[in-house]
This record gives C-alpha cells, sequence and structure tokens, in this order.
C-alpha cells in the first residue's frame, strides 16, 4: 500500500478540512505501522481470526513448552493470543454498563481485534481510529468477513482529532496507544466526545515516578516502538485537566510478566522482551489499567 494520500486524506465533522498526520513524528509513527508486518501480531492473529496489537496478562500453562517438537511452536503462539485475548477482555469488562444502542470508540484500534470482541459482547457500535491506512485497510476487511461491516468501523482519522460527533460515545477505550501521543490533548478530545458519565478505560505501559526518569531498559523499549512512554503521574495529571474521574486503577504489572516469560521462550520473539522482563522486575516499568468516569460538561 502507498501512503501518497497522507497530505491529502481529511477528517469529517469536527476536524473538517484539517490533515491526519500533522507532524514528522505523527507520520514516522504512520509509516511504522503501515510497514509493520511482525510476527508477534500476525501469526497470534491467525488463531481465530482476531488480530490484536498489545500484550497478555495471566499465567501460561507451562505443557505448551514440553510438547511434541512438531506441535509446541504452535501450542506456545496459541497460548499467548489466549493471554493477549484475557487481556482484551479485562479491558472490556471495565467499561460499565454498554448497552446495544450505545456506540463505542476504539483510540489506536490497529488490526481491530478489541474491537470485535467489543462489538461480539455489547452488541453496539464500534469505531476504530487510527493513523495507519493498512491497518485501516485490514481491519474494515475483517469486519466484512465476520459480517459486522454495518456496526464495526474504522477509519484513518487522529485520536487527538477524531472529527466524530460532541457526546456521541458513551465508552472509549486505548489499549497501549497513548504512548504516541500529548495525553492532555488527548484526554481533551475524549472529554469531548463523552457525555457526563461517560467511562474510558485505558491500558498502558508507563514509567514509574518513583525510581526517578526512564531507566536504560525503558529507553530502549522507545526506541524499539517509535513512541514516547509517559510518566505514571503524567496520566493521572492530565485525566483531572479534563474533568475524568479515576474509579479503578489496576497495576497490572504481576500478572503480565509471565506473557513476557513465555514470549521470550516463543518462535516469534522480536529481542525486545529481555528489556521488558528487566523493566518490570526492577520496578521501573509499570503496566497499569485506568478506569475513568467523565464528570464535566
Amino acid at each position: 500500500m502507498t501512503t501518497t494520500r497522507h497530505a491529502t486524506e481529511h477528517t469529517t465533522g469536527g476536524a473538517m478540512d484539517q490533515p491526519v498526520l500533522r507532524s514528522a513524528y505523527q507520520r514516522s509513527v504512520a509509516a511504522y505501522w503501515n510497514n509493520e508486518k511482525d510476527p508477534v501480531n500476525i501469526r497470534l492473529g491467525e488463531v481465530d481470526g482476531l488480530y490484536h496489537h498489545h500484550y497478555g496478562i495471566g499465567d501460561y500453562d507451562p505443557a505448551v513448552l514440553d510438547g511434541p517438537a512438531d506441535t509446541r511452536d504452535d501450542a506456545v503462539i496459541a497460548e499467548m493470543h489466549r493471554l493477549e485475548t484475557a487481556q482484551a477482555h479485562l479491558l472490556l469488562g471495565h467499561l460499565g454498563d454498554i448497552e446495544p444502542g450505545h456506540r463505542l470508540l476504539d483510540g489506536g484500534s490497529g488490526r481491530g481485534g478489541t474491537s470485535f470482541m467489543a462489538n461480539q459482547r455489547f452488541g453496539c457500535q464500534v469505531d476504530g481510529v487510527t493513523i495507519s491506512e493498512t491497518q485501516v485497510e485490514f481491519a474494515n476487511a475483517q469486519a466484512h468477513q465476520r459480517g459486522v461491516a454495518g456496526q464495526v468501523r474504522f477509519h484513518f482519522r487522529n485520536m487527538l482529532d477524531t472529527g466524530f460527533d460532541t457526546g456521541s460515545r458513551q465508552g472509549i477505550w486505548t489499549n497501549e496507544t497513548t504512548m504516541y501521543v500529548d495525553l492532555h490533548q488527548l484526554f481533551g478530545e475524549f472529554a469531548r466526545l463523552l457525555p457526563y458519565g461517560g467511562r474510558y478505560v485505558c491500558i498502558t505501559g508507563c514509567y514509574n515516578d518513583v525510581t526517578g526518569g526512564r531507566s536504560k531498559a525503558v529507553s530502549q523499549i522507545d526506541q524499539h516502538y517509535t513512541c514516547d512512554i509517559h510518566p505514571r503521574s503524567e496520566y493521572f495529571r492530565a485525566l483531572v485537566a479534563n474533568n475524568f474521574v479515576p474509579i479503578n486503577v489496576v497495576d497490572l504489572t504481576p500478572q503480565t510478566i509471565p506473557y513476557w516469560e513465555l514470549r521470550a521462550k516463543s518462535p516469534v520473539a522480536t529481542g525486545i522482551e529481555g528489556p521488558f522482563l528487566t523493566a518490570y522486575r526492577e520496578g521501573s516499568f509499570q503496566y497499569l489499567l485506568i478506569a475513568a468516569d467523565h464528570v464535566g460538561p
């Protein structure tokens, strides 16, 4: 796929006549994800057609590492996918009381896995936005294959300025995407989209203010993914500044370490597993779930 539309494609609504990609950094991030074909995302998605772009939680079954050589790799892949799907179920469970008539937003929707799970779980309309045209095309093709294209749609839009109508979303989530954007801008846009009482749920990696600035391991993660990991405190400052009140904060760090231990032994290891495990174990990096209600006008 080419990316020649980057300079000309525009969003609708509040973002009318604004380019989707508005900085050199956003263009570099979009280029990364437009060209990404990492087996750790593709092969896991092929297990059941749910393509995730996030990590897993929970203990893995050690038996998958002891199986016959000719089936061991497939067993490890399937187990990793199970843990990633468990993470998405946990996130969706924090959205609160969602009804079929509600509309949800997946900010940084990737290849669409969590959006399809939300539609299946709640029976409501879901819109995903991403600055990767490749991901949009892939996810919309998945929606057609699943027969839910009328309810689950993916858009080449910037989640900092989506163009959707004010107050049009009952729930919004971001699943490991906030490290690519300014949090105050992001939560300002989400506050516009959510009515009073609307729910935002975030799962993210953040560096630990208590241990100081970015550790060497956290910096390696930044470099690997072309991202800019925020400190934990910045999430809460930005939420409060935009009229969000956290109602649940869960430290998932102990629950995600087993996933990374298994991934390090998997056929789709990328080499970043070491920095993740080091950062988690030394306490410089945390894996958080934050659920917050919008209490502004």
